[in-house]
């Protein structure tokens, strides 16, 4: 038995405090890894909030997971004690249904998150399911490589399924925590990117982070188009955006994805889709083949999240900065 020392909101909405349990053993294909940093997501602000009616309190957030492997249960072979780790959103799949059998586990009907079916990384230990922790490369700093696990994921495996490969022409709606990594993706994979943004010193940033060019946005519009229309745009800002602007800067068959939630209902026209064959799509976090392969371009093209660190003390201070917004670009928490 294993006594966890963790932070949890124990009513919606409220701060986190120090709270402990105790962690029986291992279930068949556990692990238990002690957490060596976690970031801090919008959505741990959203299940702390219960804005999505599924928190279970005492609610231990934290689901963008560093940490080193202590304990296996017997069988897990593919990890071993001492192990650097990583461990995103989903705790398990069902691992037999069409979509896990395919490839696609993060799409199971059945798949489990870390923090609405368990307790999180906020925490000295969590115990997951061996098949959702992933050894880090070498080239992934501690500090650095949790928000990969959740946000880089998110916008590696949207673009991914929105047929990004190399030399094509990709828009990025937003530079803000997943924006950031999506251009640093789309560009160091061979793409020509282009960022939209609301601010002259987004714009800046985004020719940083590796944008070839930065279109600003006023009241919701691009103020000018593309050199030339563009394959993808991946619209990574949680707030309303409208749609026909950015499809009549798709090229025929181009996709326009969506990664963000926004907070009210798309207002769709047929015509730019149906004239020019352009589809619009969502998109969730990746499958555990997609983590992998994501981890690896990371580590071999340099794609770091930038971020700001505190310690897990300070967890409440961290999370007032995420939620009003003052963070760049990610909050992570040090144990």
């Amino acid at each position: 038995m294993t006594k966890v020392n963790a932070f949890a909101a124990l009513a919606p909405g409220r701060d986190l405090v120090p709270w402990s349990y105790d962690l029986q053993q291992l279930q068949p294909g556990e692990v238990l890894v002690r957490v060596l940093a976690c970031g801090i997501c919008h959505s741990d602000v959203h299940m702390i909030d219960n804005d999505w009616g599924i928190a279970r309190y005492p609610l231990v957030p934290g689901h963008e997971i560093v940490g080193e492997v202590v304990e296996l249960a017997p069988g897990v072979t593919h990890l071993s004690v001492g192990m650097r780790v990583g461990i995103g959103w989903q705790r398990s799949a069902c691992g037999h249904c069409e979509d896990c059998l395919s490839g696609n586990d993060n799409l199971c009907d059945q798949n489990q998150g870390v923090i609405t079916h368990g307790y999180g990384g906020f925490a000295s230990h969590v115990a997951v399911d061996s098949r959702y922790c992933f050894p880090l490369p070498p080239a992934l700093p501690t500090e650095a490589a949790g928000p990969l696990l959740c946000g880089g994921i998110t916008v590696y495996s949207a673009l991914r399924a929105a047929g990004m490969g190399s030399g094509l022409r990709i828009g990025i709606i937003g530079v803000g925590g997943l924006g950031h990594m999506a251009i640093q993706f789309a560009s160091r994979l061979g793409n020509h990117v282009t960022a939209f943004t609301t601010t002259e010193a987004k714009a800046r940033e985004a020719a940083d982070l590796g944008a070839h060019e930065a279109i600003l946005v006023r009241e919701g519009q691009p103020v000018q188009r593309p050199a030339r229309p563009l394959h993808i745009i991946l619209n990574t800002a949680p707030v309303p955006t409208p749609v026909e602007p950015y499809l009549d800067l798709l090229r025929s068959d181009g996709v326009l994805c969506y990664v963000g939630a926004p907070t009210a209902p798309l207002s769709v026209p047929l015509w730019p889709l149906l004239v020019k064959r352009r589809r619009i799509m969502g998109s969730p976090i990746g499958s555990r083949a997609t983590i992998f392969e994501m981890l690896d371009n990371a580590a071999l093209f340099g794609v770091l999240p930038k971020v700001e660190t505190f310690p897990m003390a300070k967890v409440n201070e961290a999370l007032a900065r995420v939620r009003n917004n003052s963070v760049r670009y990610r909050a992570v928490l040090l144990a």
